[in-house]
């Protein structure tokens, strides 16, 4: 028995998917810049474990074991959709499971890592995933041809059988399945060219919306265990506190409440049903040692990062000699802009469910760290990997807080399991996870360019504070380089514009405030500095902000067509209906790039009516367009709910939002209306998840400017208006 076939084997006991049929995984060696830079070649070491899997059982079934996590983004959908164009599948005849937490499915970008994130899940899958489902296709045609004694090359693969024309036999996969299994594996497959491609690129149907329809759908609040009590946990009330004492009679006294245990984050309280455990940890007297943060304030960090930005930082980035340039400039300009902390604030607040035995965990949870969670658990019960098992379950929404490099929310639940011995489900009020920490950082942008006589761009300066997400994770060594967390300055330190003078440098800070990913990453605060400051500079030198952008483009072609594609669709320079006004922006990240324009009215309270917004989207070959358009527009709506009222300010230490009413969401009489195009090419798959955030901020200030002359440097806007008023 060879290597591969007993590290097959090996795979199957420990992830309980023995059994007959056909059960294939592959892998394909480092194909980014990022971890191809954190490698070390060396052809004598094994390849690792595979890492996506195609089970197909003898009742014709064809189950699909996903590597990543379903947020609403629609993988569940696309990623079969790539292993089924090149397995020939049947489509109605697909299923879909959640891998379990193992080295077999790790990213095929991050190193020894399973996990969902940075707009990847498609592009990161691409090549993968259709070479999954093109090696079991010729696996199943070499065991058909063997049952019928014919060449391979004379039979096809087609919606779910393998036929051979010439003697108009036929097999079902999953009558084959159990003689595929015996076949060996086909070293080199041929893959489709996009011109034969049959389901990828058509509008299907979401794999999970039938279940979601009939609320059949298990996220990770609806998850239940048999025996399993409910926690609901007392945080500190300031960053870096630490727990004194707690005096627990009284919310003992509660009916339904079973323990009350201290654990790292604070103190839980478990009952038998959720408002019997909140009410308890109301009851809670608690004293707390607030520490140095105690102090904490917006207004102070205000302060704080304008007077670090009055000195240079590290250098992010530096072409030709900017300063010089600026000064001999016919024309300068300098602002400021800042953007606030922001909340993830998904729609299901965060839970989780663990149950600690002596040799086991189980972890139910929607995450999109399975290694993290894992390494996480096993370092609070000592137990091995194979020894905790991650079922992760739908997720009502994370845009990165169920990202958490920390598992703050699953060593919670793990910490509590362990305490009482019986398996238990923390849940976090709407409260807890909007002032329980993880925030997008608050940055600070002071940003200089100067003007030559022609209106032309000579000189670019920009100069950020803020916060790294990067330190202290297990991404540090590869986000983090002379100091600089590429997070913070990405968007700004390599924006697409021709500009023969730049200096890019960034002073990074550490407030004791705990900091995420947040959808878009740096992307969702540069893009405002960068496209709002662009219009700025058009306005100055007296040249159209469409013109402007184009004409320092020249090395972008896609850019070009991206933006030319939303200016044409949105009627660009018409004439449009008294009181509406336009503004664009241009962003690229995750590979994808995004041109939005958005139509813009001004309501007597000064408050912007964002009527509609026109994006063209150039995210190369389109694997489902439905997914494409939905995530455009969900991307839309989330940073319009931003740029418009989402802050999270600190006074005292303390977080002062603390639900939808101050941390407002766009309600539905708010939504724009939103129009999609997307470019059409062959270049490969890139993000769609995140990118048409970023632009949204400043197309909107852009529009309002034209609108008002008035030009907003501070999110969120709504603030800026009123104080400008």
């Amino acid at each position: 028995m060879d290597q591969n076939t007993m590290k097959r084997r090996t795979f199957l006991k420990a992830s309980g998917a023995v059994g007959a049929g056909l059960l294939l995984g592959f892998y394909l060696p480092p194909t980014s810049r990022v971890q191809a830079a954190t490698s070390q070649a060396n052809e004598t070491q094994p390849r690792p474990n595979p890492n996506a899997f195609i089970r197909i059982m003898p009742d014709n079934t064809v189950t699909i074991i996903l590597h990543k996590s379903e947020m609403g983004q629609g993988v569940h959908t696309s990623l079969p959709m790539m292993i089924v164009e090149e397995l020939e599948a049947d489509w109605d005849t697909i299923c879909i499971e959640s891998a379990p937490a193992h080295p077999n499915y790790y990213h095929t970008v991050w190193k020894h890592f399973q996990g969902t994130g940075t707009s990847s899940s498609v592009s990161s899958s691409w090549d993968q995933l259709r070479l999954a489902g093109a090696t079991a296709r010729e696996m199943l045609i070499a065991a058909a041809a063997t049952t019928w004694g014919v060449m391979p090359k004379s039979c096809v693969a087609e919606k779910g059988y393998i036929l051979h024309s010439a003697s108009k036999r036929r097999l079902s996969f999953g009558e084959l399945a159990d003689i595929a299994a015996q076949m060996p594996v086909p070293k080199n497959v041929t893959l489709k060219k996009p011109s034969e491609f049959k389901l990828i690129g058509q509008p299907i149907k979401r794999l999970d919306t039938a279940d979601k329809l009939k609320a059949k759908a298990v996220f990770g609040i609806d998850a239940q265990v048999p025996g399993m009590l409910i926690a609901v946990i007392a945080r500190p009330p300031v960053f870096g506190s630490r727990l004194k004492r707690f005096d627990a009679e009284t919310a003992k006294t509660v009916a339904g409440v079973k323990h009350v245990v201290a654990i790292n984050m604070g103190v839980a309280v478990v009952a038998d049903s959720f408002w019997a455990a909140k009410k308890a940890r109301d009851a809670l007297e608690i004293e707390w040692d607030e520490g140095s943060n105690t102090g904490l304030s917006s207004s102070d960090l205000q302060r704080k990062y304008a007077d670090l930005a009055k000195s240079p930082g590290l250098v992010a980035t530096q072409i030709g000699e900017a300063p010089k340039a600026l000064e001999a400039s016919a024309k300068k300009l300098e602002a400021v802009y800042e953007t606030p902390y922001l909340a993830h604030a998904p729609m299901e607040p965060l839970n989780c469910i663990a149950d600690v035995r002596l040799d086991s965990c189980d972890i139910w949870t929607g995450t999109q760290m399975q290694t993290t969670d894992q390494q996480a658990a096993c370092e609070i019960t000592g137990l091995k990997p194979e020894q905790v098992r991650i079922h992760t379950t739908l997720l009502g929404g994370s845009f990165g807080r169920r990202a958490n490099p920390h598992a703050d929310f699953v060593k919670e639940a793990v910490q509590v399991s362990k305490a009482i011995g019986l398996p238990v489900k923390v849940i976090w009020t709407r409260e807890d996870d909007i002032q329980g920490g993880y925030y997008r950082p608050m940055h600070y942008s002071k940003i200089a360019a100067g003007l030559d006589k022609d209106g032309n761009i000579i000189a670019w300066s920009h100069r950020l504070v803020g916060e790294s997400i990067g330190k202290g994770t297990q991404f540090e060594h590869v986000l983090i380089h002379n100091g600089i967390d590429h997070l913070s300055v990405e968007g700004a330190s390599d924006h697409p514009y021709a500009i023969p003078n730049q200096l890019v440098d960034h002073h990074p800070v550490d407030n004791g405030v705990p900091v995420l990913w947040w959808r878009a990453v740096g992307h969702s605060f540069t893009a405002f500095v960068v496209e709002s400051f662009l219009d700025e500079l058009a306005a100055a030198a007296g040249r159209d902000p469409l013109e402007f952008r184009l004409s320092m483009l020249g090395d972008y072609p896609r850019h070009r067509t991206t933006l030319e594609l939303a200016a044409e669709k949105a009627g660009w320079g018409r004439q449009l209906s008294e009181g509406v006004y336009q503004g664009l922006a241009l962003q690229k990240s995750f590979g994808s790039i995004v041109a939005q324009v958005a139509e813009v009215s001004m309501t007597t309270n000064e408050r912007p009516r964002v009527n509609r917004v026109v994006c063209a989207v150039d995210c190369g070959i389109v694997v489902n367009p439905d997914t494409v358009r939905a995530q455009m527009e969900s991307g839309i709506v989330y940073g319009l709910s931003a740029a418009l009222d989402g802050k999270i300010t600190f006074r005292n230490g303390r977080v002062q939002q603390s639900n939808f009413h101050d941390y407002p969401v766009l309600r539905m009489d708010e939504m724009p209306k939103v129009e999609v195009y997307i470019v059409k090419n062959t270049e490969k798959p890139s993000g769609v998840g995140e990118i048409a955030t970023p632009p949204i901020a400043p197309a909107v200030c852009n529009a309002i400017f034209a609108a008002t002359g008035k030009r907003i440097r501070q999110l969120p806007i709504c603030d800026e208006m009123l104080r400008e008023a």
